[in-house]
């Protein structure tokens, strides 16, 4: 055994378990037991919407998308209708948006175009 490994068991036989415990505690807060304390309803919103809040942006930042789209008006109709599907609901794939779905916009400005003429 090398010297410095001496010296290391040395020192951490001669901590105490609970001053050991307490190290990592405050340096692992993870490592300590939770706190159990009751969400109130507003608390469960809250931690929700901020959670959705943080995907959203992670699309953002991903993606590169302009931070002033979100003042869009499809923006709030998106994420309203998103909320009327409720949980389960599954995301159009690509394909979809890039074929039926975008078909179905380009049907749609045609028929706004020849209403308009």
């Amino acid at each position: 055994m090398y010297q410095e490994e001496s010296d290391i068991e040395e020192i951490v036989s001669s901590l105490s378990r609970s001053a050991s415990i307490a190290s990592h505690c405050r340096i692992y807060p993870f490592l300590s037991k939770p706190k159990s304390e009751q969400k109130t309803l507003k608390g469960m919103v809250k931690g929700t919407r901020n959670m959705l809040g943080r995907y959203v942006s992670k699309w953002f930042y991903d993606k590169g998308i302009p931070f002033d789209a979100v003042n869009s008006p499809y923006f709030s109709l998106m994420v309203n209708e998103i909320q009327r599907a409720g949980p389960g609901v599954k995301c159009p794939t690509a394909y979809k948006f890039s074929g039926p779905i975008l078909n179905e916009e380009v049907d749609e400005v045609r028929k706004w175009i020849e209403e308009y003429k």
